[in-house]
């Protein structure tokens, strides 16, 4: 198992841990939908213990135009790239989910990153027929690679994008998309020759909002699908059901040897595992939430699954219940029995929220980033703005956090740090909301071994 990649800007695993303990993290902020006239930006945030700046925005990056909706982003190269010197894990490439434009940063400056590029929408659809840009993976190949969720028009199915070392457009990834209907996320394990993705719904259908009746009318996902690596073609599809609605972030293990992996249902509130047995692709659920009844709410509250990831030692599992409020952690050393270890509250509908220097989490859990090392998981609480706003209103008004979680990595457990808190209520514009985050050394969401 490749561990890291020897090109520049690459060490191995224990100087990558002692780099990233010192450093920095990188994390989107929205004001798309939030009211406030400004931009979102990427926050640089310093998240070292020993710095007078420690848990504080340090830099702004915002982007030029106003409605991007930043959502998730990724590296223009990774560990798959280890073979390749001239390769270095220097510039982010961070889509616009609403506005389809794709912003390429340039962090040669670690704490200070600029504006590189930009990849206008209209110059995408022209090429490909595809907007709504969402997970970006950077491939051995040196291409970066984008899931898009939707068409011209902002119907599903959506496809892949293939941008070059330049960034340039080379054009669509699939052979054919005619066995999925939507799209979402996918990662790959390129020595079982395979890709996973998910499906959230047509852009069409989330961008306003959430709509029970939308699930009924079957316009969310519900499969999961397996991919020819090499052939770039759906081999096999797994209808996960009702009890599958909204599969969302998908992760396999981080040892390229492996067949295991991971998936968790949104709106089911439960996780899905899958392996390959017998040169067979097989699927069981593994996890469940129980939804509670909340007064008010015309059906029980499911715990709605929103991030899930793996430790880089592939022990354990953890995710958020952004309805509910809570991160489990779950150890995974037997991947179809997970045992629950450690649980803390973030927020949440069930009021089981904390404080934090003062501060009542608002909102709820969402997305999640976990150091190299397993003992820090970062955590904002900020899902899409449209929904954001339909389920935790005020979060445009008390902004989001940024909060970590120190991890026991040896007997299992969690704990919120209470020394650390980034407050995005009180950013230069107004309060903004935080997304997701990666690290300048790599993280347990972007890195994929060959």
């Amino acid at each position: 198992m490749t561990h890291a990649c020897c090109g520049p800007g690459y060490a191995s695993p224990e100087a990558a841990i002692k780099a990233e303990r010192e450093k920095i993290l990188y994390a989107i902020a929205l004001y798309t939908g939030t009211g406030i006239e400004a931009p979102d930006y990427l926050a640089t945030v310093d998240v070292d213990p020993n710095s007078p700046t420690y848990s504080q925005v340090i830099h702004r990056l915002p982007m030029p135009y106003l409605g991007d909706e930043l959502h998730h982003f990724g590296w223009n190269a990774c560990s798959s790239c280890h073979s390749d010197s001239s390769k270095s894990r220097r510039f982010l490439v961070i889509p616009g989910l609403r506005s389809s434009r794709v912003y390429i940063v340039d962090t040669a400056d670690a704490r200070t990153p600029k504006l590189y590029k930009i990849i206008e929408p209209e110059e995408i659809k022209a090429k490909t027929n595809l907007t709504a840009p969402h997970t970006v993976h950077c491939l051995a190949d040196s291409h970066v690679m984008i899931s898009m969720l939707g068409d011209g028009e902002g119907n599903g199915p959506g496809g892949f994008l293939l941008l070059d070392k330049n960034f340039d457009i080379v054009g669509r990834w699939e052979r054919q998309a005619d066995a999925m209907r939507f799209n979402y996320d996918f990662w790959y394990q390129p020595r079982h020759n395979v890709m996973v993705s998910s499906e959230w719904g047509a852009p069409k259908t989330f961008y306003p909002g959430f709509e029970l009746n939308d699930v009924a009318a079957g316009k969310y996902g519900h499969h999961l699908h397996f991919w020819d690596w090499s052939k770039h073609e759906i081999i096999e599809s797994f209808d996960l059901g009702e009890e599958g609605t909204i599969p969302l972030e998908v992760r396999f293990h981080h040892n390229p040897e492996s067949t295991h992996g991971f998936v968790g249902a949104a709106l089911s509130s439960n996780v899905w595992h899958w392996y390959k047995s017998n040169g067979h692709w097989q699927i069981e659920k593994v996890i469940d939430v129980a939804s509670v009844e909340v007064e008010g709410w015309p059906i029980p509250v499911p715990s709605l699954i929103t991030d899930i990831l793996i430790s880089m030692d592939d022990r354990f599992v953890y995710f958020s219940n952004w309805l509910h409020g809570d991160i489990r952690q779950y150890d995974i050393s037997n991947p179809s029995q997970p045992q629950l270890t450690g649980q803390v509250w973030c927020g949440g509908l069930l009021g089981n929220g904390s404080e934090v220097q003062a501060h009542k989490l608002a909102g709820g859990p969402q997305m999640l980033q976990l150091s190299l090392d397993g003992k820090r998981l970062y955590v904002t609480n900020s899902l899409f703005s449209s929904w954001d706003n339909q389920f935790y209103p005020n979060l445009s008004k008390t902004g989001s956090y940024l909060l970590q979680i120190d991890c026991d990595t040896e007997n299992g457990g969690m704990k919120i740090n209470h020394d650390f808190y980034v407050d995005f209520s009180k950013e230069p514009a107004g309060p903004a909301r935080a997304h997701e985050m990666r690290y300048p050394g790599g993280d347990c969401t972007s890195d994929i071994w060959v």
